[in-house]
């Protein structure tokens, strides 16, 4: 098979990396990739958002299947251009990657399929959003309708701080056309979880969950980033409520989706909140999660090309995949400075010690080549991931291997997987 891979992240090598491990694919495009994709795929001078160019490429080669890793081009409408073409992709439709483009979409399909039992209102007006937040109280959670690279949402603790980031949204209009409606819900508290499904349009086939870590500072201070870190299993997560979230709430989606004339073939990842009246969604996405995808994939036993294939041939049901009890733990190497201005190009040094640690995969996500060297190209810089038969080896080993590395500025958190590890003490 000759397989064309979208993307440039730590995602797009970890999908990279299991891609390649199939015995079927002899050939492997990425479109931009980074300089450690080139290790496996060849890569190509066209941006995800470049919906011309990439369509005119696959019209050219003819891949036997194309697999986006970003949101934005799904939601440009990337895979309905590809399909025109008679190609085979591996992500929804524009009407499909709607569950991540749109806040409002969301929570209104749910509600309509009695999904949700969330409180949550839509606005147009920032005059009406505002009556509407005095009436309810605080705390709220705001949200920019659309997609807004992960800025888009506010816990707000004050009435204040709620209509200061609806100003921000609809009249300061920080984040362009993704904040001219807003999204006001009730604020949920528990902890959080990531599951996510492949989907056919009809089944959905889970993968084992995961937690990631959005701040930048240890102990979920500061800033929210792409996400500093993850782990896989979930030890909070009990069998009884992943199979709740998966047959109550995803599955019932993609269900939904289907009856209302969008059926959706990729991957849909769930946000989730375990509150004390039980599971809720907080938000989908419309592709695999980064840096969740860094802890999944590695668990995977099966060939991951064998399920996509039958994702995008509406046979999931045909599918069992392995996966490995082993603990995951991914750290994210990041720039000083992220997820705000950062410099480029600092040397990266360490790589190959790191790497030749047993248990250890390192995938890249912000780096390139510059004159035979490796350098940083973006905030997030590499996601260093380690197996272990339990937590406390997985995170050792992730952070044996974050210490070999070095480059000027380099900075990650050093709690990744903390809790994980108490958990597992506790309960053995």
């Amino acid at each position: 098979m000759r397989i064309l891979l979208i993307g440039s992240g730590g995602r797009e090598h970890a999908l990279a990396y299991k891609l390649v491990a199939s015995p079927v694919v002899r050939k492997l495009w990425c479109a931009p990739g980074n300089a450690g994709i080139a290790a496996q795929a060849e890569l190509l001078d066209l941006r995800p958002e470049d919906l011309d160019a990439l369509t005119q490429f696959a019209r050219t080669e003819r891949p036997d299947l194309i697999v986006v890793g970003p949101e934005r081009p799904l939601i440009l409408g990337l895979a309905d251009r590809l399909r025109s073409e008679g190609l085979v992709v591996y992500g929804p439709s524009a009407a499909g990657a709607r569950v991540e483009g749109s806040k409002a979409f969301t929570n209104e399909l749910l509600a309509r399929h009695g999904l949700t039992r969330k409180r949550f209102s839509v606005f147009t007006s920032p005059a009406e959003a505002k009556a509407y937040v005095r009436r309810e109280g605080a705390p709220v959670v705001v949200k920019a309708d659309g997609d807004a690279f992960g800025k888009g949402v506010k816990v707000a603790a004050t009435v204040e701080e709620a209509e200061a980031f609806i100003d921000r949204c609809m009249v300061e209009r920080a984040f362009g056309r993704a904040g001219e409606t807003v999204v006001i819900e009730e604020c949920l508290t528990g902890p959080e979880c990531s599951i996510k499904v492949f989907s056919d349009g009809e089944n959905v086939l889970p993968m084992v969950p995961a937690q990631d870590y959005k701040r930048i500072g240890d102990g979920d201070t500061g800033d929210n980033t792409g996400g500093m870190g993850s782990y896989s299993p979930v030890p909070v997560l009990g069998k009884a409520t992943f199979d709740y979230v998966v047959n109550n709430i995803m599955w019932p989606t993609v269900r939904a989706l289907a009856e209302e004339g969008t059926p959706y073939v990729g991957t849909l990842y769930a946000g989730c909140i375990l509150t004390a009246n039980g599971p809720e969604l907080l938000e989908y996405n419309c592709r695999f999660g980064d840096p969740e995808t860094q802890v999944v994939l590695p668990r995977l036993e099966s060939d991951l090309v064998e399920i996509l294939q039958a994702a995008v041939e509406g046979r999931l049901r045909e599918v069992q995949p392995r996966w490995s009890p082993r603990r995951c733990v991914c750290v994210v190497v990041a720039s000083r400075g992220y997820p705000d201005a950062y410099e480029k190009g600092k040397v990266i040094t360490g790589l190959d010690d790191a790497e030749a640690l047993d248990d250890v995969l390192i995938f890249h996500a912000g780096t390139a080549l510059c004159d035979g060297l490796m350098v940083t190209s973006g905030g997030r810089v590499l996601g260093v991931t380690a197996l272990g038969d339990t937590f406390a080896a997985a995170r050792e080993r992730a952070y044996e291997a974050v210490g070999r590395l070095h480059f000027d500025g380099m900075y990650s958190r050093t709690d990744i997987a903390l809790r994980a590890v108490e958990a597992e003490a506790r309960h053995g």
